[in-house]
């Protein structure tokens, strides 16, 4: 089986070429990690695509006639893991993830774009500090990425890891996280929580709420403030229990990372209404061609181009994942949704349009 994605073209036209950040990687093993969720192993190409632990891959497929595009965390790190891997958990009415979970096998090829995100980290072999890490389902899987190449880069560090599960057969990775403690015996350490806990079970149970978070702290080694980082991805509730007590501790936000994209499927948000938000032109300048159209109030700039067979990279389409990432060279733009860009990008003139509505007429954009 193979899925491909090519520019957009005519009926009964063939494709010419396919965009370098699009890649057609074919599947070496799918892996059962639980009953509802599977792990794609891809095949490295030549030249293996580089990548950063904590990003995700947008996987493409044609389902039921339509282009579907989603998100999906690499829980395999580039110091570590000789191939590419995704984690991709089912999720009641997703169409990619049950889609994936049915019908993908090895030998196929799937069609990705370029590996993505900001929930990264830097590695120094002389840096010694303490990583906190708060994990929910299949949060886990961009945690994983960044487990294994802290305790492979940086040997003076450890990581601590909160892992909330509905129940025992859910957890995600349970034998690995095992085999890394008893290898890392003394740097890392795993708490698992269970929702719905077995008659046998030791550990701590119910929700992962504020009054269980005060407790695990107790049991986290305390290294202090400044050799400490705090990073966690998870269902939405549990991020923000986490965040809650780690504001009541003192804990600065430039310690404190989180990533939000996590099931690979999002809700696009509701346009904000504004009465700047009228019909305007807008350019996009894309591999070296200048595309001008005209944008709805009800539509986002990303929504128009692709209307106009103007083949721009994206994926959520719900300002997170930064998939449709440009660089505003002139003009303002509005958008729904700002979390999926860092302060940094924000002050160097990033934009997402597939949540961005143009203010002014001058509105020129350059994607990459």
């Amino acid at each position: 089986m193979v899925f491909s994605l090519f520019k957009r073209k005519k009926k009964n036209q063939k494709p010419e070429s396919i965009h370098t950040h699009y890649y057609p990687l074919k599947v070496k093993e799918v892996v059962n990690v639980t009953a509802d969720a599977i792990s794609i192993i891809f095949e490295q190409p030549d030249p293996p695509i580089a990548y950063k632990s904590g990003q995700f891959l947008s996987v493409i497929a044609e389902i039921d006639g339509k282009e579907v595009r989603r998100s999906y965390s690499l829980f395999t790190s580039p110091f570590v893991d000789k191939d590419l891997g995704v984690t991709v958990k089912r999720v009641e009415g997703g169409l990619m993830s049950n889609y994936l979970n049915d019908h993908v096998k090895t030998g196929d090829t799937l069609m990705v774009m370029q590996p993505m995100g900001n929930f990264t980290s830097e590695y120094n072999k002389d840096n010694k500090r303490h990583v906190i890490m708060f994990g929910g389902g299949s949060g886990i899987t961009p945690l994983m990425s960044i487990i294994k190449s802290m305790l492979h880069e940086e040997p003076e560090s450890i990581v601590s890891l909160l892992y909330a599960n509905r129940n025992i057969d859910s957890i995600i990775f349970k034998d690995a996280l095992e085999k890394l403690q008893n290898i890392f015996e003394g740097r890392f350490h795993v708490i698992h929580i269970l929702d719905d806990a077995p008659m046998n079970w030791q550990g701590p149970s119910g929700l992962l709420n504020h009054e269980m978070l005060e407790k695990l702290f107790e049991r986290i080694p305390d290294w202090g403030i400044e050799k400490s980082t705090f990073i966690m991805c998870g269902p939405e509730g549990m991020i923000n229990n986490v965040q809650e007590l780690l504001e009541e501790r003192h804990i600065p936000k430039e310690k404190i990372f989180r990533e939000s994209f996590v099931a690979g499927i999002m809700n696009k948000p509701e346009p904000v209404a504004t009465d700047e938000i009228v019909a305007r032109m807008v350019s996009v300048v894309y591999d070296g061609e200048e595309h001008t159209f005209e944008v709805k109030p009800k539509n986002t700039i990303l929504e128009t181009a692709l209307y106009n067979d103007i083949d721009l990279p994206f994926s959520c389409q719900s300002g997170l994942c930064t998939a449709c990432r440009c660089r505003l060279v002139s003009g303002k733009i509005k958008m729904d949704e700002e979390e999926g860009l860092s302060e940094s990008e924000i002050n160097q003139g990033y934009v997402l349009i597939c949540v961005g509505h143009p203010l002014t007429d001058d509105v020129k954009l350059e994607v990459g």
